[in-house]
């Protein structure tokens, strides 16, 4: 009795808290109880964060993927000098996506998961303020879209991804991310088998769950539903 009151305060606080966050989600987290026991066998119990659903958001909402799926991973080279740029043009390592881009990466990685593999982010959501200066350091519509017309990744709907096993290997896919030449080509089969088996499992589950890809660079995904979405310059909070 003498942790019993405090505990079922406890979960009635948490119940409360849990109904507003079904009731309008609006990016909040769920939370749920967690009961451990101490050495001295005195039961504590802490709140432990869930990850987000998309109830109440719309489908253009830009949303940070990882607080809704822990399925991924992420190599965020535009955050980094280690690019085809030589220059780090993101402040800070994030993924954002709008929400209808989310859900579909998290279906198409759900049947990954189910064959051992699961995505990897080199690159997701673009401010069309990074696209300028993208376009400042290399100002060629052959590897930079023009960001007075935009892209796809600048209005949320693009990502540039590869596989890697549940271990973090990456599939070998004959190229390194943004690598400009033939062998990135989607048409290229003058390739090992092992290379046009992974391009072909990224390919065809990711076209499965809407997205096109582009004939020059395996990596890229266009969601079909983000053709027409504006182009945009939200930004997100660095922490750091």
């Amino acid at each position: 009795m003498k942790y019993l009151m405090p505990f079922l305060g406890l979960v009635a606080l948490l119940a409360c808290r849990g109904k507003n966050v079904e009731g309008t989600n609006l990016g909040k987290e769920i939370v749920e109880i967690k009961k451990e026991t101490t050495s001295q066998g005195v039961d504590t119990f802490s709140q432990e964060p869930r990850l987000k659903t998309f109830k109440g958001l719309a489908d253009t909402t830009f949303v940070r993927l990882a607080d809704f799926s822990d399925g991924f991973a992420y190599d965020l080279r535009y955050a980094t000098e280690n690019n085809f740029l030589k220059a780090k043009v993101y402040d800070c390592a994030e993924c954002y996506t709008r929400v209808k881009t989310a859900k579909a990466l998290i279906a198409a990685n759900k049947d990954f998961l189910d064959k051992g593999v699961k995505i990897k982010f080199y690159d997701c959501y673009r401010p069309n303020s990074v696209q300028y200066k993208m376009w400042e350091i290399v100002p060629n519509p052959q590897y930079v879209a023009n960001p007075d017309k935009g892209s796809i990744h600048n209005k949320g709907g693009a990502v540039d991804i590869t596989l890697v096993d549940m271990e973090g290997k990456e599939l070998d896919m004959g190229t390194d991310f943004d690598y400009f030449g033939k062998r990135a080509y989607h048409d290229n089969t003058d390739l090992p088998e092992e290379i046009l088996a992974n391009r072909k499992l990224l390919k065809e589950t990711m076209e499965s769950h809407g997205f096109w890809s582009i004939r020059t660079e395996w990596w890229h995904y266009n969601l079909s539903a983000a053709s027409n979405d504006k182009v945009a310059n939200f930004k997100w909070e660095c922490n750091d």
